[in-house]
This record gives C-alpha cells, structure tokens and sequence, in this order.
C-alpha cells in the first residue's frame, strides 16, 4: 500500500483550474519531488496533500485511509516552507523542541530528540542559539530538525532551499538526501529548481498547467523527457519538429541520425548539445560561433546555421572555437532523442492560464 495517494484531485479557483484529475502515489521511505515552472499547480498539490486546500473533486489518502474532512495537525505530516518560520523568540532548541511540546511529550524526551537532531543535522550543541544569530543555512538546518523533530508520516517541502545561494544550495540538497535517507523519512518537496529537485530525489515528477506531465526517476526523466515542454523545460533548446524514416530524421538542420528502433513519423526532436559535433566549416552543416557561455567543465556554444533555428553545442575548454569563426556541425546519434509526443501546431498551446497565479 502507497503511504501517499492522490486520485483524481481536481482545484478550481472560479474560472481557473489549479490542479486536474491528478492522479499520484508517493511509497513509503520514498523522497519525491514535484518540479514545474510558476502556474504549473506544485505548490497547491503541497496544500491539497496538508489539508490547508480542500480538493473540488478526488480524493487524498494517507496510508490508506481518505482525509477528507481531517484537519492539519491531524494528518501526521510535517511542513517546511522556504522562508523557515521559525519562532524569533525561542532559542534553537526552543524551536526544533516545539512539536514535541504540543504533543506533551516527557521534557527529557524532547531534550534527547532536539540533540539527536540537531547533531543530525550538523548544529551540535546549537540549543542555546538565538535564531537572529544564525546564517540562512543554518536557519534552514533549524527548520529542518523541527519538521523532522514529531517523526510525521510524510515530509513535504516547498522550495525549501528557496531562498539561499547556489552554492549553498547545491552543498545543503546532497545533506537533505543523506538526512532523508538515513532516517527513512518519506518526503514530497516541490521546487522549480531542476538541478535541487534531481539531486534529492528517488523520483520526479514533472508538473504543466495543473496536470503531470512526466513521471519517473532522475536518470528516466533527464535521458528520455516525454515531451518538448519536459525538454525545454530541463534547459534543453536544441528542439525541432523532424519526420522520422528509419534511422535518419529530416529537420530543419537537415539530415539528423536518431538511434535505432525510434518512433516514427511526424515527431519532436531533442539533440542534447553533447550531440552536436563542431569540425571543420567544410563538413557538415555550416554554422557561425555566437555566444561562449562557461560552465565549469564545459563551454556552452551558441551556433547559428546559415539556414534553419539556433542551436547549443557542449565543447571542452580545450577545444572552444572563436566567437565569430565558422564551424561545421554534424550529430552523434546516441545523444539525440525521438520524443513520443509530437510539437503542438501552436508553439504557445498549453501555456499557463492567465488571471493569476495556479500555484
């Protein structure tokens, strides 16, 4: 039995459909996370989930019992929002210990959970703390063994590390996994920050105008999106509509190998930009160098064809052509990607509604 299931959940804000016919299981020990652009409905499945948002249709079940009508402190979930909410008046032990004060547990009791967690969490020692005194990380690290601090059931997150650096982000999501893990908390975050959301999850699930668009596992997910909108949406521009015969794909950019055994037909394209290889301007088709962009241990490289869309190729610092020079590309087949859903007609079919925010 799922400890999480939503079936057929539908939200209506008057004209306006948040969320429709959402259909999701969440096991038990599983972390999974809810991904999408602003309007995309993530943050109201969070509020559905936690009963601050009653469903107009569908039902939520928390292992196996529906919740209709069961307030939030009894549902056996713990919240955690971007902004921390801690209590400014209460040192840290104060705040990690609160749930367990309103669940009349022994003080003793609290005493040795608040420092098992906050040990757990990397702040040792750290009771006595004023809140106003600790860096963002270390607020979120608070907040964090406090939602923890009760044992609830689920864990749900929203844009949890929302509001800190990169850096600090990136360091503190590979924590949150390991923290997840070793306890075996059950957790449904939402976030539209891909690279947090594949980092801690066991599970994507991939949201557009209040429905799911893709569901999978981080490495699923990121080799074969289920549609142009997942691709794009992961940071994937080199996009086309192409006809499949075979093994070759005809395509604005001419003649594009695909792997073996693709759909075919009238179809989408994706060319991951490790893909795109860069030789001499004679082989291949003919592109101008635009913009370099430096990531780390690759160069991204804008490529503009003399015919046909702009595309990005991935390049080796070593092996980065000049902004302006003249190139010839051709395409690895192993990197390109025959999408099962075909391009809408309309570039602009499926976009978030307007009159306000679904999410």
């Amino acid at each position: 039995m799922a400890l999480l299931t939503l079936e057929d959940v539908t939200v209506r804000f008057g004209h306006r459909t948040a969320l429709e016919a959402v259909d999701l299981e969440i096991a038990a020990h599983e972390i999974v996370c809810v991904l999408g652009p602003s309007g995309s409905g993530k943050s109201t499945l969070l509020r559905v989930v936690a009963g601050l948002q009653p469903p107009d249709t569908g039902r939520v079940l928390l292992e196996g019992t529906d919740q209709a009508g069961v307030p939030v402190h009894r549902r056996g979930v713990g919240l955690m929002f971007q902004d921390h909410q801690l209590f400014p008046q209460r040192d840290v032990g104060g705040n990690v210990a609160f749930g367990l004060r309103m669940r009349g547990e022994p003080r003793g009791q609290q005493q040795r959970r608040v420092a098992e967690l906050l040990d757990l969490v990397g702040l040792p020692g750290a009771q006595g703390r004023a809140v106003a005194a600790l860096s963002g990380g270390e607020q979120q690290r608070v907040a964090l063994a406090r939602a923890l601090a009760p044992r609830p059931r689920l864990l749900m997150l929203d844009e949890p590390l929302g509001q800190l650096d990169r850096s600090l982000r990136e360091r503190l999501v590979v924590e949150l996994r390991g923290v997840f893990t070793q306890l075996g908390t059950t957790v449904l975050a939402v976030t539209h920050d891909q690279g947090e959301a594949f980092a801690l999850a066991d599970r994507v699930v991939v949201m557009r105008d209040g429905r799911v668009a893709q569901s999978g596992t981080p490495v699923e997910v990121w080799q074969r999106p289920a549609s142009a909108f997942v691709a794009r949406f992961l940071g994937f521009d080199n996009v086309v509509a192409a006809t499949v015969r075979g093994d070759i794909a005809d395509t604005p950019w001419g003649k594009v190998p695909v792997p073996a055994g693709s759909p075919q037909g009238r179809r989408t394209l994706l060319v991951r930009p490790a893909g795109v290889r860069l030789g001499p301007p004679e082989e291949g088709l003919r592109c101008t160098v635009g913009a370099r962009t430096f990531r780390g241990s690759h160069v991204a490289v804008l490529l503009r064809p003399t015919d046909g869309p702009e595309m990005e190729a991935e390049c080796a610092l070593r092996h980065v052509p000049d902004e302006g020079a003249t190139v010839g590309v051709s395409f690895a087949a192993e990197d390109v990607v025959v999408l099962e859903e075909r391009e809408p007609a309309n570039a602009d079919e499926g976009a978030a509604p307007t009159g306000g925010r679904a999410d």
